[in-house]
């Protein structure tokens, strides 16, 4: 979906909760991602990989000038063979270390070893951020959800785009405390370094 297709959606979405439920998820998910410099992991379940949120990503970090938006894609089915943008496995989320970000993509509930890998991610301080199914034990570990049931107006393919479009434009977070202290310790150097004022 272009640009002008979400654009247009959004004006049929004017006026009900998609437009700012979308963009609350998609803020969480820049915000997490940007400020600990990127890791974003993105993980399906084995019927559902979300090949098209890869790529739009992909495309809105390339646009919007925000790397961290790039997304390693696990897969379930991964195998030593495949390229290696697609050959990382599940093995991927139980090494998932703090400051990274994990986005699943459940239309369903996810199977137990996607659980037992957020589970492990979550644990070693990973954001967990859910997109689809809206109960159970994922919902329950994600920091962050967006629920789409079967009986939403609009499906998950849908909200993906426009999740992944708003990840793109929404404003940069405010500089978080290494930038402030290296703002704070530059000025000190500044005027250590000055020369001294000229007598008068």
């Amino acid at each position: 979906m272009d640009a002008v297709r979400v654009a247009l959606l959004r004006e049929v979405l004017a006026g009900t909760e998609w437009l700012g439920a979308t963009r609350r998820f998609a803020g969480a998910l820049r915000a997490s991602a940007v400020s600990h410099g990127g890791g974003l992991l993105l993980v399906g379940t084995p019927e559902y990989e979300p090949w098209h949120l890869a790529a739009h990503l992909v495309d809105e970090a390339a646009w919007s000038g925000t790397p961290e938006l790039t997304p390693t894609l696990v897969r379930h089915a991964a195998r030593a063979s495949d390229p290696a943008h697609l050959a990382v496995g599940l093995g991927r989320l139980a090494a998932a270390r703090r400051g990274e970000t994990l986005l699943v993509v459940s239309p369903g509930g996810p199977g137990e070893p996607l659980l037992e890998g957020v589970h492990d991610a979550r644990r070693a301080g990973a954001t967990v951020l859910a997109l689809g199914a809206d109960e159970g034990d994922l919902t329950a570990m994600a920091h962050e959800t967006l629920a789409v049931s079967e009986s939403s107006e609009l499906d998950l393919d849908t909200v993906q785009h426009l999740v992944s479009a708003a990840a793109g434009e929404n404003a940069l977070p405010a500089p978080r405390g290494r930038r402030r202290f290296r703002d704070r310790l530059s000025r000190l150097a500044e005027s250590l370094t000055a020369p001294p004022p000229a007598p008068w």
